[in-house]
């Protein structure tokens, strides 16, 4: 039987705050194939994009175990949990929290440099390329319209080729013809890769394209389906 890509059982997490304990997701467990497409969906404040931090180790569970790709990321420290990311994972955000200092093919080299990959330009500027963006390499965030500067999020989550990519709303803040072209990249490199793809989604036709759709409500799974066709 193959090892799944994650795999979570009874995984909880409670936050302190001025009010007190907030419970935010009860006992959650569930597995991911390798190369399946997830798509996580219910109303705000069910506890989707802390499920996607917790699968990204970029959030402690306060309860259970969270496996990705065979490694239990709940026992790693925070150096070994970056360095687990850095080689295995790319996450696309809503708010695309790309580098503003740093033109649109130096954020995506980034990563590669960390890793000390030596061609990091020329896959850098090779992933832009596959986005559409290959004219914009040497513009900087503020210079670009939403829809790029998340294309060149989708390009730097891309570049080092990881297993897993999650993407928490990645056409949240895009008006529907630029959502429309992100929807397509995201799974073009997704296919392109071959990784696992996990992705919160306000989207029905978004989250439709997934293999399977996880709803929650109140930090618990509600269903767990098949997408439409």
């Amino acid at each position: 039987m193959t090892t799944p890509a994650l795999s979570l059982s009874n995984v909880s997490l409670s936050l302190r705050g001025n009010a007190g304990q907030v419970d935010i997701l009860h006992d959650i467990s569930l597995d991911v194939a390798r190369g399946e497409t997830l798509g996580l969906v219910g109303p705000s404040g069910s506890g989707k994009s802390s499920l996607l931090m917790l699968m990204g180790g970029l959030e402690t569970a306060t309860g259970g175990v969270i496996s990705a790709l065979a490694t239990d990321i709940t026992r790693l420290d925070e150096d070994a949990l970056a360095r687990f990311r850095r080689d295995n994972m790319g996450v696309v955000f809503q708010s695309f929290h790309l580098i503003p200092t740093m033109t649109a093919l130096e954020n995506v080299a980034t990563p590669l440099e960390l890793a000390g990959v030596r061609d990091a330009f020329a896959r850098a500027e090779a992933e832009l390329a596959a986005v559409g963006l290959a004219a914009r390499s040497n513009h900087y965030p503020a210079q670009m319209s939403g829809g790029e500067q998340q294309r060149v999020a989708l390009a730097r989550a891309s570049v080092t080729r990881p297993k897993l990519l999650l993407a928490d709303e990645p056409t949240g803040n895009l008006d529907e013809s630029n959502g429309a072209a992100i929807m397509d990249m995201l799974f073009g490199l997704r296919d392109r890769h071959g990784a696992t793809l996990v992705m919160v989604t306000h989207s029905n036709e978004l989250a439709n394209r997934c293999d399977r759709v996880v709803r929650l409500r109140d930090g618990r799974i509600d269903t767990l389906q098949a997408a439409a066709e």
